[in-house]
């Protein structure tokens, strides 16, 4: 005789990553992290192991993809492998940051197109699933070859820098003419026009820009500068200090990601920017916080798509009033 089919479960999975980012987003949904055995081997090599059976749950598996980022990808992977092979029923993969979003298309003839690798890796190791938050550009949902959740963190971002500096008069500028449609939807929400820096880039020289001009009107007004990420902190420093130059009251950095490679955190505190707001989808140590910075949680953000993907109900929701 069969037995009745019980209830679905949902067990969440954190790599070594960012543990504190799953914590929280465990908490919020009122779960704990499965407990997991993860080590390396002297040669680098990744073991993993859950504690508990996982058989026939809805699996999520939470990973930022920081640095050392190979390591980071590829014990995502093992995850994904050992779930899949240990009878988990579904598998959704949470990316906070995905890692190789800006190797997305071809610049010169014999290079990879490393964001679609990613999505192909995670397909083959058994993932059902793909939840991330700001994609560098939008069509990388397109790789994968199943459900795609793309998070925005601008809700978040745009309800602190709203309330904080609502009352002046602002306007948003894109830090080149690529992010502009991101941009858009920024001044939109905000109510402020929009101006971009027209910049230019040396495809043969990774993180490197150069600001040329300033097109919009900025004078007098408290610029909103916004991005998906800070690697380097060039590109964005150069567009503060273009801003300013032409004649802007302030400059608020507003963006996803702090990659946070050096010499960002030198660059940025010694910038002419008021205030730099991220969100805490990568770890940052003690040494890259400083005074000018605030760290908005995504935790939030990401517990409520892992509710509504559980629940089968609507993820887009969370972004409409």
């Amino acid at each position: 005789m069969l037995k009745k089919t019980p209830t679905k479960t949902i067990m969440l999975f954190s790599g070594r990553a960012h543990p504190t980012l799953a914590e929280e987003v465990a908490e919020l949904l009122q779960t704990e992290l499965v407990p997991t055995t993860s080590y390396s081997f002297a040669n680098g090599e990744i073991y993993v192991r859950f504690d508990k059976s996982v058989r026939g749950c809805d699996a999520f598996v939470i990973q930022s993809h920081t640095a050392p980022i190979n390591d980071a990808i590829m014990e995502q992977l093992i995850m994904v492998d050992a779930l899949k092979r240990a009878s988990a029923k579904r598998i959704t993969v949470i990316l906070p940051f995905y890692g190789y979003a800006r190797q997305d298309k071809k610049h010169l003839g014999r290079e990879p197109i490393s964001a679609r690798l990613m999505a192909d890796l995670f397909t083959a190791a058994g993932a059902d699933r793909l939840m991330t938050v700001d994609l560098h550009t939008a069509q990388i949902q397109g790789f994968f070859d199943g459900p795609v959740d793309h998070l925005l963190a601008m809700p978040i971002l745009t309800r602190y820098v709203r309330k904080k500096y609502g009352r002046r008069d602002l306007a948003v500028v894109s830090p080149d003419a690529g992010r502009i449609k991101v941009a858009e939807s920024w001044a939109n929400q905000l109510q402020a026009p929009l101006a971009f820096i027209h910049k230019t880039r040396d495809p043969r020289k990774p993180n490197e820009s150069k600001a040329n001009r300033v097109v919009g009107e900025v004078e007098g007004r408290t610029c909103i500068l916004v991005d998906d990420l800070i690697d380097t902190g060039g590109t964005i420093v150069q567009a503060v200090e273009a801003l300013m130059e032409a004649g802007a009251a302030d400059v608020v950095v507003a963006a996803t990601h702090a990659v946070f490679s050096d010499p960002a955190v030198d660059r940025l505190k010694n910038s002419s920017a008021r205030e730099i707001v991220v969100t805490n989808t990568l770890p940052l140590e003690d040494d890259k916080h400083f005074d000018k910075l605030t760290v908005l949680s995504i935790a939030p953000l990401l517990a409520q798509a892992t509710a509504a993907v559980f629940e089968d109900g609507s993820v887009t929701s969370l972004f409409t009033d």
